[in-house]
């Protein structure tokens, strides 16, 4: 019995030893460090020279692997330019937010944010390859944006500052077909011109609550891009749930009117909207405006006139008699709409819009 007894002893004076350490633990609290992006910026001293030197990339720079810190982003429905396809990243500096503002007005970025946003084409002929044509950045300096356009080299390995303007010339396959592109790369001059607010003051286009409502596939799984803005700690988290959200234009189960209008929104309303470049005309195209057929143009007779046949800019069930329609549907220099942005004429926007004026039935007085 007495080495039972010693052994019972022994577990009695263990249990009060564990006891007294676990009423002394005090628990080390564990500070996991913040990620750091390794973007290079100095707000004093951009743009610079080439775009590698932001570090924006990982790896080989032509394949537009973000680094930490490097948000992808999309729009439900992009600018239409010459066919190109683009991808586009936000990045901006620690410790600051965007701010929404309403549904359809630009993000308010803070001084250092910068909008990429990447131009190139797949099925380049003859070899059906990608090429990469210019990136252009969209830095908030201070209180003002400035641009700065990085045009690609022919091997693909960097881009060069180019504010001065070029043209690329681009073959590529579509529809079974040749298409020939004469693409610009803008300057400064024309970017300031697509970008101008009424106060003359440069501003970004695409990046508005209603165009980014959408979900995105991050390489950490899908989630709403506006939510991962506010997550990511690059807007604040003060966006309201009832966002007046446009529609992807090619979405045909949405309406003939919101696809129309949704259009109009991103390849117009940056000039014909209050407080911009064309306030002057009598239409406003962005997608709360045209919610109003007058301010779509609907019966509203045209400034100019090409042609005595255009009656209205959107003339009820004849596009032919369309002004709107008309300056879409050609690519002569002194009379298309855009003006900038486009050479070639955008076959399935144009048909979008003959569909949607012939579908009105209004009748004009």
């Amino acid at each position: 019995m007495k080495p039972i007894r010693a052994i019972i002893f022994f577990l009695i004076i263990i249990s009060f030893l564990s006891c007294s350490e676990e009423e002394n633990y005090v628990p080390v609290e564990v500070v996991e460090e913040p990620q750091i992006s390794p973007v290079v910026f100095d707000l004093d001293a951009v743009p610079y020279s080439t775009l590698s030197a932001y570090n924006f990339f990982e790896g080989n720079i032509v394949e537009q692997s973000p680094v930490y810190g490097v948000l992808p982003y999309d729009l439900i429905t992009p600018l239409f330019s010459d066919y190109s396809k683009k991808k586009r990243f936000i990045w901006m500096p620690n410790d600051v937010k965007a701010a929404y503002t309403t549904d359809d007005a630009i993000v308010d970025f803070p001084s250092g944010s910068v909008i990429i946003k990447t131009f190139y084409y797949d099925n380049v002929l003859p070899n059906l390859t990608t090429k990469i044509i210019e990136t252009r950045l969209i830095i908030k300096k201070n209180d003002a944006y400035i641009f700065a356009n990085y045009k690609w080299n022919e091997d693909q390995t960097e881009a060069f500052l180019d504010n001065n303007g070029s043209f690329v010339n681009v073959s590529i396959e579509k529809d079974n077909t040749s298409l020939e592109i004469n693409y610009r790369v803008p300057s400064e001059t024309e970017c300031r011109v697509c970008h101008k607010s009424v106060n003359e003051l440069p501003i970004p286009i695409g990046p508005k609550p209603q165009n980014l409502n959408k979900l995105f596939n991050y390489i950490d799984g899908t989630k709403n891009q506006l939510q991962k803005w506010v997550d990511m700690g690059y807007l604040n988290n003060n966006v309201p749930l009832n966002i007046n959200t446009i529609v992807d234009w090619e979405d045909e189960s949405k309406s003939l009117d919101l696809r129309a209008r949704s259009y109009l929104d991103v390849n117009c309303a940056h000039c014909h909207t209050d407080e911009l470049h064309c306030a002057y005309r009598p239409i406003r195209l962005s997608f709360s405006d045209t919610e109003n057929p007058t301010d779509a143009g609907v019966c509203v007779a045209p400034e100019e006139n090409f042609d005595s046949s255009l009656v209205h800019i959107v003339s009820p069930g004849r596009n032919d008699r369309s002004m709107l329609w008309f300056r879409l549907n050609t690519t002569d220099g002194a009379t298309r709409m855009p003006l900038l942005s486009r050479s070639v004429k955008h076959d399935e926007g144009v048909a979008l819009i003959e569909a949607w004026i012939n579908s009105l039935e209004s009748n004009c007085q």
